[in-house]
């Protein structure tokens, strides 16, 4: 019985859902890769803080990607520059960093890939320790500034940027 009370409501919040990401989106600033990089060698990904927006370029110039993102909750957790993509994950596991457990000593030490793990779908490894950007399964995060230190996307977006990204596409975070 509760089965079926609750696939009514669920139904009603995936209705809702698009309004909810109007609000959620910044407004988008839309750069130049030359501003920011060299060269388009394995791609670039540009992550920008402020506008809340992630955007892709594929080496040849074919793709071009812009998407909304989530950002660290504070200047604190916030780590910027030049990193590239070091790995690549479809259904990754996850541990909170040492740092994470101080603030929250209630979180498990690890969850397994699920639809409950905070990095979603999808996660692309940076050379930075800890750092990624990867998926969420919680929508309200997207555009607003509210991970440990991540670049966070819609499950849909990471798994296109990850299908376009590879292990060493350049990645700069401001």
């Amino acid at each position: 019985m509760i089965g079926l009370l609750a696939a009514p409501s669920l139904l009603r919040a995936q209705e809702q859902e698009p309004s909810a990401v109007r609000r959620n989106i910044s407004s988008f600033s839309a750069d130049l890769w030359q501003d920011h990089f060299d060269n388009l060698q394995h791609g670039a990904i540009l992550c920008d803080i402020d506008s809340r927006a992630v955007q892709y370029w594929s080496e040849d110039e074919s793709v071009y990607k812009l998407y909304p993102s989530s950002v660290p909750a504070s200047e604190e957790l916030t780590r910027r520059g030049y990193t590239e993509v070091i790995r690549k994950v479809e259904g990754p596991s996850w541990r909170p960093t040492p740092s994470m457990k101080e603030r929250n000593p209630e979180w498990p030490d690890y969850w397994p890939p699920g639809p409950d793990n905070p990095l979603g779908t999808h996660a692309l490894y940076l050379s930075w320790q800890y750092y990624r950007v990867h998926g969420t399964g919680d929508t309200r995060k997207i555009g607003r500034q509210s991970s440990n230190g991540c670049i966070g996307l819609y499950n849909e977006h990471i798994a296109e940027l990850f299908a376009l990204a590879e292990v060493g596409t350049q990645v700069r975070i401001f």
